[in-house]
C-alpha cells in the first residue's frame, strides 16, 4: 500500500478521500448551479456509498443537506407565490428575483466555500 493510499492518520486523509470529497462538494455545487437533479441524484449514491467517519461521507452529509435546505427553500418561494398572487401577479418577479438574488446566492456561495474545503482537505467548521 503506497503511503497515498493509507486511510486517515491524525487527521490526514488519502488522495482518494480527498478526491471523493472534492467531487460530493462540486456535486452539490452542480446541484445548486447547472445540473438540478442529476447531481443530486449522482451526490446521493455517493452518500450511500461513502463510510462514516470519512472526510467523503462528510462532504456527502453537508451536500445532500445543503441541497435539501435550498430544495425547501425554493418551495416555500414558490409556495408564496401562489398564495399571494398567483404566476400572474407583478409580485411573483419580485418573489422570484428577491429570492434567486439574495437566498440562492448564499446556498451558492456557501457551496463555493465546501469546495475549497474539501479542496484542503478541511471540514466547513475548522479543521479535519
Amino acid at each position: 500500500m503506497q503511503a497515498s493510499e493509507m486511510s486517515n492518520i491524525n487527521g490526514h486523509f488519502t488522495r482518494n478521500q480527498l478526491k471523493q470529497a472534492s467531487n460530493n462538494a462540486l456535486a452539490s455545487f452542480l446541484n445548486l448551479t447547472f445540473l438540478p437533479g442529476l447531481a443530486f441524484i449522482y451526490l446521493l449514491f455517493k452518500f450511500c456509498k461513502s463510510e462514516d467517519n470519512t472526510i467523503d461521507h462528510y462532504h456527502a452529509t453537508l451536500g445532500v443537506k445543503l441541497n435539501v435546505i435550498a430544495g425547501l427553500t425554493l418551495f416555500l418561494v414558490s409556495g408564496l407565490m401562489i398564495i399571494f398572487g398567483g404566476f400572474d401577479s407583478p409580485w411573483t418577479w419580485v418573489y422570484v428575483i428577491t429570492y434567486f438574488t439574495f437566498v440562492h446566492t448564499v446556498f451558492i456561495l456557501i457551496s463555493v466555500w465546501v469546495i475549497v474545503r474539501a479542496w484542503s482537505g478541511q471540514k466547513l467548521g475548522g479543521d479535519a
